[in-house]
This record gives C-alpha cells, sequence and structure tokens, in this order.
C-alpha cells in the first residue's frame, strides 16, 4: 500500500511540473500576398460559406456535414461541421469585424476534445496586391498544458495553414 501511494505522490508531482513549465498560451500564424484588392479579398474572407473553398480541413474530409446558421459574412454568423476524426466536430463564429482589415473568429472545437481558440485573418493593402495573415491563438488549461509540452502547435497547425492560404491565393486569383 505504502509503494502505491509513493507511486500516486510521484505521479501528481510530475503532472505538478509538467503543468508548471507547459506553455500557456499558443499563437499560430501564416502570411501570403495575394494579387487583389483588399475590398474583395475581406468580402471572400467574411464569408464562411467561401472558405469552404479552400479550407484545408475541408479537403481532409470530403463527407464532412456543414451547416451555417446566421448571416453569412456578418457579426453572429456561424458554421458548424461534424467530419471524420481528422477534422473533428466544431464551430466557428464571427464575432469582430473592422472592414477591410481584420476577422475575428471564436473557435469551439467539440471532437476529439473539447477547447476554444480565437481565429484571426488581418489584411494590408501592398504593393503586390493584398498581404493575408491567417492564424488562431488561445490559452491552455490543465490538463491540455500537460499534452502541450509535448506537442508543438507550429508544427501542428502550421502546415494547415500553409496550405490553405495557397488555396486560398488559387481560389481569389481565379
Amino acid at each position: 500500500m505504502k509503494i502505491f501511494l509513493y507511486i500516486l505522490l510521484g505521479i501528481g508531482l510530475l503532472l505538478v511540473i509538467l503543468h508548471t513549465i507547459a506553455p500557456k498560451t499558443y499563437q499560430v500564424e501564416r502570411k501570403i500576398i495575394v494579387s487583389v484588392n483588399i475590398d474583395s479579398v475581406f468580402k471572400s474572407l467574411c464569408s464562411l460559406k467561401a472558405q469552404q473553398e479552400w479550407s484545408p480541413w475541408a479537403s481532409k474530409d470530403p463527407n464532412m456535414v456543414v451547416e451555417y446558421n446566421g448571416v453569412d459574412g456578418q457579426l453572429g454568423s456561424v458554421t458548424h461541421w461534424i467530419g471524420n476524426k481528422e477534422v473533428g466536430e466544431g464551430e466557428q463564429e464571427i464575432t469582430k469585424i473592422e472592414p477591410s482589415s481584420y476577422i475575428e473568429t471564436e473557435l469551439r472545437f467539440l471532437k476529439p476534445f473539447k477547447s476554444t481558440s480565437t481565429g484571426f485573418f488581418s489584411l494590408k493593402q501592398v504593393s503586390e496586391g493584398t498581404e493575408v495573415s491567417w492564424g488562431f491563438k488561445g490559452h491552455n488549461t490543465f490538463p491540455i498544458t500537460i499534452m502541450m509540452v509535448f506537442m508543438n502547435m507550429e508544427k501542428a497547425i502550421g502546415p494547415d495553414f500553409e496550405k490553405g492560404l495557397s488555396d486560398f491565393k488559387l481560389f481569389i486569383e481565379k
């Protein structure tokens, strides 16, 4: 019985140490320049329906079920998806719009585990067209903090954002 208690104490101490050293926040962001005017880019990115045309996750599950609520492209507009184990289940709601410059969404992941993040698009007019920054950020809470000790969000999500922006460039420049 004593050995069992020492093992439990050791596991508890390990969890406390891992939680203490784990990153408490995350942010992944990628950029691309598209040769389309900023107003057209902004209008397209505001549309949750248009986002499905180039979303890297939509291509991971062609049978994903997607529903839309609210007026597409406006505050409060929501998309809900249910997909395979690669895309899981969740919803995205437009929570902030700054015309022709910034769009923010709340991403509520339901499966494979529950979490909430903030997604964003930031636009800037450049000589070549429009610079599009796409990213997401959030806070890690216990027990997710333990996972984050062993997981690199940049490596896990960054390639999806790069593919998505590359596909968005093809989509918007048609």
